[in-house]
C-alpha cells in the first residue's frame, strides 16, 4: 500500500497555508519524494527506515528546489538519489553549493545525481509538460497504484499521458476559476478537473496554490467545490494530509 504525505502545497512561496510544493511517497519497497520546495525539511519525520530514497525534481524554479538548503539536517544511511531535468546537473551542484549552502559531496547523506533522459528507474516515465521553462511531469507505478504527478503546467499532451488511467492524479490550482489558463502556464480549477475527467483519473489532488489568489484554507475549499462539478472524486491537499492508495 502506497501512502502519500502532502509536506507542501503552496506554490511560489510560503505562508500560513503551507510550504512550498513538496510530496512524499511511502511505498512498499522504497521512499519517493516529488519536488524539493520548503516542505521538503520535514522528510525526515517519513524516512525512518533504511529504503531507497527517490527524489525525482520536475523544474528548477525555486519553489520546486528551496529546501534542498536543509539537506544537512538529515543522515540517512541509504543517500538520496536525484533524478533531474534534463542537463540541469550543473545548476544543481551550482544551487547545492558555496556560498549558498554545503555542497552536494559534503553533505552528511550521499547524494546521487542521476539526469532523467539517461537513467531513470524502471517504476517511473516523464514527459514534459508546458510550463514558463523546461518542466517534467511524473508517473509512477508502486504498490500496484499508478500516481501521476503534473506541476507546473497548462493542459497540454504531456499531462493528459501521464494521467491516463492514473488511481490518483496530483496536479497543480494555481489560478482561481475565473482566470484564463490558455498560455498561462497553470491551470485552475476546471481545466484540472477536465484534465482528470478525460484522462480516465480515479482521483484528483489539487495543489500548489497561488498564495496570493488562494490566501486562506477556505478559497481552496472554493476551488475544490468547483473541480467537483466536473470530477467528483476531487480534493484540495494542504500539508500535513495523508492519505493511502
Amino acid at each position: 500500500m502506497a501512502v502519500i504525505h502532502f509536506l507542501g502545497t503552496n506554490g511560489w512561496y510560503d505562508t500560513d497555508t503551507g510550504n512550498t510544493v513538496s510530496v512524499l511517497i511511502d511505498a512498499k519497497d522504497r521512499y519517493v519524494i516529488l519536488d524539493a520546495g520548503f516542505g521538503f525539511y520535514k522528510i525526515g519525520r517519513y524516512v525512518k527506515e533504511p529504503k531507497p530514497v527517490d527524489l525525482f525534481l520536475s523544474h528548477l524554479h525555486l519553489d520546486h528546489i528551496i529546501g534542498l538548503h536543509t539537506l544537512p539536517l538529515f543522515k540517512f544511511s541509504q543517500g538520496i538519489d536525484f533524478y533531474m531535468p534534463p542537463d540541469s546537473e550543473k545548476d544543481i551542484r551550482t544551487f547545492v553549493g558555496k556560498p549558498f549552502t554545503r555542497p552536494i559531496g559534503e553533505m552528511p547523506t550521499e547524494i546521487r545525481l542521476h539526469d532523467l533522459s539517461r537513467d531513470i528507474p524502471p517504476y517511473a516515465e516523464f514527459k514534459e509538460l508546458k510550463h514558463a521553462v523546461k518542466c517534467y511531469g511524473f508517473r509512477l507505478k508502486l504498490d500496484g497504484k499508478t500516481i501521476a504527478f503534473c506541476t507546473d503546467t497548462e493542459d497540454c499532451d504531456g499531462l493528459r499521458a501521464l494521467a491516463k488511467d492514473a488511481d490518483i492524479l496530483i496536479t497543480e490550482c494555481a489560478f482561481r476559476s475565473s482566470d484564463q489558463t490558455k498560455g498561462s502556464f497553470h491551470l485552475n480549477p476546471e481545466a484540472a478537473a477536465t484534465a482528470a475527467k478525460e484522462s480516465g483519473a480515479k482521483m484528483l489532488a489539487l495543489m500548489h496554490f497561488d498564495p496570493g489568489r488562494y490566501p486562506f484554507l477556505k478559497d481552496r475549499k472554493a476551488g475544490e467545490a468547483s473541480a467537483r462539478k466536473i470530477f467528483k472524486n476531487t480534493f484540495a491537499a494542504k500539508d500535513g494530509e495523508t492519505i493511502a492508495l
